[in-house]
């Protein structure tokens, strides 16, 4: 009896000591974990033509003792640690860059230029913060193999490519992610937030993110001399029409209770003043949650597209072409609602303060491809602030007075940010697997 007792007080002792074993080997941890984030901002890599960022990756899982496979849906990896019986957890990190040109002023800027895949010819900068993710996930890994005596089940360590351009979670699906390898009970990420000081955590139950489609519109007309317009129809004033009604469709047609964005960020038209061109492009993107506005927004561009065609006399053969781009799309990041409260509680007790519940947001994540609604899959991304301290409190939490994701001068406090999500993310794999 007495073996008994003393047994089950080492049980209740082991997890309070082992969350002071994270946070204690997390910040010794973190110089080492520095060097090899400032190696991956200064080295970032395009959409699907990632190659030395995984490598690292891989390499560093198969030292903890993970099997590895890599070059999974093109050059996504997958590291399983297997520990014995229990729920099967999947951690994943994006590991993309962007076409944007590095304006932080940092000693280790990218200097990179890269093609993208439509090819266009840039720069290249971690301006969304995957270099932290990426850094988090071998911090993460380090301590899930150190902390083994704590946990139980199989824990499926992913680095996935081409989140930007919302292929690379289809591709790694593609590529076997749920066949190959161990389908989760479990899917967790993180991202950096430009919303919330550096060291703050975000959960949001429900939808998270949102539905994506990129949407391009070809406005026809009849060219002439720009001094003549009776003798022509004039595109620029015809897609002019059409961007000043497409605000229409979120303003009059959408219930005021569903969220929806519809943008255009792109006009070109013409090549001289004084010449009617015979075309104008528009490039749209389009945000909201739930299908049934995705649909009626989408029918919406193409009714107003035609309208205001047929308003300013062009024949059917000089309709507006609008076209959906595939490659662009991307569905709505639902969180479990069970697993977002449950996380926001663990985080709640071990951050206090520093945790809080988020509204959803328009951004648009291909995360949720791993956990959709309907899978079986609990999934769960959240927010960590990334915004330093000072800045913060100089801009008052004014956010547009801060650079924002996506943005050439976006540096977050990477240390904060790499220890913050280090800890949570482990705090919370652990309580998922805790040995029963």
């Amino acid at each position: 009896m007495k073996a008994f007792w003393l047994a089950a007080a080492a049980t209740l002792v082991a997890a309070p000591v082992a969350a002071q074993d994270i946070d204690q080997a997390v910040k010794a941890d973190m110089p080492g974990l520095m060097t090899i984030y400032r190696d991956f901002h200064a080295h970032p890599e395009l959409s699907m033509q990632e190659a030395r960022s995984p490598a690292i990756m891989a390499a560093e899982a198969r030292k903890l003792g993970f099997t590895v496979t890599e070059k999974v849906g093109k050059t996504g990896i997958v590291a399983v640690l297997k520990n014995g019986p229990g729920p099967i957890v999947l951690i994943r990190a994006d590991m993309d860059a962007l076409p944007v040109a590095e304006q932080t002023g940092l000693p280790f800027a990218s200097k990179v230029r890269g093609t993208t895949l439509e090819g266009s010819e840039s720069p290249v900068m971690h301006a969304c913060g995957h270099d932290t993710h990426m850094t988090t996930w071998i911090a993460t890994a380090r301590r899930m193999a150190a902390l083994k005596s704590y946990w139980s089940g199989t824990l499926v360590m992913i680095g996935q490519p081409g989140e930007e351009v919302g292929a690379g979670a289809d591709a790694m699906l593609h590529g076997g992610l749920y066949t190959r390898f161990p389908k989760p009970d479990y899917a967790l990420a993180f991202h950096d937030s430009a919303s919330q000081p550096a060291g703050a955590i975000g959960v949001t139950p429900g939808y998270a993110l949102a539905n994506i489609d990129a949407v391009d519109i070809l406005v026809k007309g009849i060219g002439s001399h720009g001094a003549a317009p009776n003798l022509g129809k004039d595109p620029v004033v015809l897609a002019s029409q059409i961007v000043l009604a497409l605000q229409t469709l979120v303003s009059r047609e959408v219930d005021p209770r569903s969220p929806a964005v519809v943008t255009v960020g792109s006009f070109h038209a013409g090549t001289k003043r004084n010449i009617i061109s015979d075309e104008a492009k528009l490039q749209l993107t389009v945000r909201n949650y739930d299908p049934e506005t995705r649909r009626k927004l989408l029918e919406g561009i193409k009714r107003i597209a035609r309208g205001q065609a047929i308003s300013a006399g062009l024949p059917e053969d000089k309709m507006p072409v609008v076209t959906i781009i595939e490659r662009e799309h991307g569905n709505a990041t639902f969180n479990d609602e069970g697993l977002a409260n449950h996380a926001f509680d663990v985080f709640k007790a071990k951050y206090g303060a520093r945790a809080s519940v988020v509204k959803p947001a328009m951004v648009s994540e291909d995360f949720g491809r791993l956990a959709t609604k309907d899978s079986g899959i609990k999934g769960l991304i959240f927010w960590v602030g990334g915004v330093p301290q000072a800045k913060w409190d100089a801009a008052g939490g004014d956010l547009t007075k801060l650079p924002s994701l996506h943005s050439g001068f976006w540096a977050p406090d990477a240390e904060a940010v790499i220890a913050t999500a280090t800890e949570a993310m482990t705090t919370l794999a652990l309580d998922l697997m805790k040995k029963k």
